[in-house]
Parts: structure tokens; sequence; C-alpha cells
């Protein structure tokens, strides 16, 4: 979604939602949706477009546009400003609360639906690149209700038990 005033790339920017992209200010599909539900985001000479026809739209071109939204307008509600991740699926760049633009993302985010099936390899492949880059790994797990549920995660090494060995069988 391009924004062609100069202003409101302003605005925007300053709060942390759209990036300028050559001599163009973009907003993300999921923050125009997010706009938009918030009644903050308008289309000129389109007075048609809705939430549910933007949505409908953006999904024939993203299947995961939900899973996206519902993790943007979580941790925008909780005061996070959150920018497009680093390619581990549907994942954020997250700032501390008032940071932005000031420090680096402290964390990286990626949400996984409820009942997805992810590899334990994958997995910890992705939490040991965050981890590499400085940035502490935050899963977001989307409950099948749209509720969001975090959980931080870090990479572990179990040494082997030379004392306690034991058989199952």
């Amino acid at each position: 979604m391009l924004i062609a005033e100069t202003r409101s790339q302003d605005e925007l920017r300053t709060r942390g939602f759209g990036e300028r992209e050559g001599q163009e200010y973009v907003l993300k599909p999921y923050e125009a949706l997010y706009l938009l539900q918030a009644k903050r985001l308008t289309f000129a000479g389109k007075k048609d477009i809705t939430f549910d026809s933007l949505f409908e739209h953006l999904l024939k071109h993203d299947r995961n546009i939900m899973t996206r939204f519902l993790v943007y307008r979580d941790l925008r509600s909780r005061g996070y400003v959150a920018k497009e991740g680093f390619g581990f699926g549907d994942d954020f760049r997250v700032y501390e609360r008032g940071e932005y633009e000031k420090k680096p993302a402290k964390y990286v985010v990626f949400g996984i639906n409820e009942g997805a099936n992810v590899t334990a390899r994958g997995f910890a492949s992705a939490i040991e690149q965050i981890e590499k880059m400085g940035k502490e790994a935050v899963v977001a797990v989307i409950e099948r209700r749209g509720e969001v549920i975090y959980y931080k995660a870090s990479k572990m090494r179990f040494s082997q038990n030379k004392h306690d060995t034991f058989l199952v069988r």
C-alpha cells in the first residue's frame, strides 16, 4: 500500500508504520489491515474498501496473512513496534517499548498456528540463527480462537549423564 501524502508518511514513520522503498513510502499488508481495523487508514477515492474486502484480496496473495495480522495486532496492542522479520516464516523484529529508531530490535517473534506441523530441527535451527544475530527468540502461538500466546525460546544443550543410565523398554 503506497502512501502519497508526505505529512502522513512522516506521522506513520514516527509511530513505526511502513518503510521507505526507493522514492515511495509503503505499508506492509498486515500494517494496512491493522490501521484499517483501527479506523486510522482510509483509501482516497475508494470508500467501498472495508477490512473484510481488503483481507479477502490479500488472502489471495498470501495465505498466511491472518497469522501475520494477528501477531502484529497483538504486539501493537501491547505497545511494541514490530517490523518485517528476517525470513523465518511469519516473523517480526520487535523493539522494546520506546526504543524504535534508538536501538536495534531486541526480539525476533515468529508466529505458529496451533496444530501446525513444525519439525524440531527446523525450530532449533531458527532459534540458533536468531541467537547468532544477538536477538531473543519468541514464539507466538496463535490459538484457534485467534488468541496469541508467547513463549521465549532458547537453545539448550544436554550433556550426557554418565552416572544415571537406565534402560527404557
